[in-house]
């Protein structure tokens, strides 16, 4: 184990017992096949599960073993229009909903931003458990920090992900905007969680994400 992976195993523990008093489940993995393997041994084979928009996800590989196994997925990518807004609301009604947060205090507050609401609603309320998934370069010092980091360092390569007519896309840095296509429109910041054991958090020890 080398300086900097055990300088983020500690972090990784200090944030984790932050977690607990929140009512909020934390765990840590060194890298992100351990957090894959993880993240499905939560997860029970035939139930329904659904997801947010995440670069995280993505990086982790979760989405190709899932649509190989033995669950009900509600995927709203493989839908456009009405109908996609329709998994979009049926995703709060899922087992399991998987997805990353934009930001985490060291105190262990998770901090996101959402465009349109679903993501922030359904860690919110509605899915029967939440599993979340976040690199290092996400945990910062304050709920303060965690707002700028999302708005300045993770919200302009999401617009340029998304192809967004926003400023920010075409500056790369956060103008406050208000148009149309605006990712920052709810923000959501989760201090506590009142349902124990549906909120659990794998932090990586690796970059993952926006």
């Amino acid at each position: 184990m080398t300086h900097l992976e055990k300088s983020y195993e500690l972090k990784a523990q200090t944030v984790i017992k932050q977690f607990a008093k929140r009512n909020i489940e934390g765990y840590y993995c060194a890298n992100k096949d351990e957090a894959l393997k993880l993240m499905l041994s939560f997860i029970e084979e035939g139930k329904s599960i659904s997801w947010g928009g995440s670069e995280s996800l993505n990086e982790l590989g979760i989405k190709p073993l899932l649509e190989n196994g033995n669950y009900v997925l509600v995927d709203r990518d493989k839908f456009t229009g009405e109908e996609r807004t329709q998994k979009m609301k049926e995703a709060f009604f899922s087992d399991y909903y998987l997805t990353s947060s934009n930001a985490v205090s060291q105190d262990g507050m998770l901090v996101n931003i959402d465009g349109n609401g679903n993501r922030v609603a359904a860690m919110s309320f509605g899915p029967k458990n939440v599993i979340i998934v976040v690199g290092m370069n996400k945990i910062v010092p304050t709920v303060e920090n965690a707002v700028e980091r999302v708005r300045n360092f993770a919200t302009p390569p999401n617009t340029i992900r998304l192809g967004y007519d926003t400023p920010c896309n075409k500056s790369g840095v956060c103008s406050d905007c208000l148009v149309k296509d605006c990712v920052c429109g709810q923000i959501l910041i989760t201090r506590f969680n009142r349902n124990p054991g549906r909120i659990k958090v794998i932090i990586v020890g690796e970059t993952l994400g926006f």
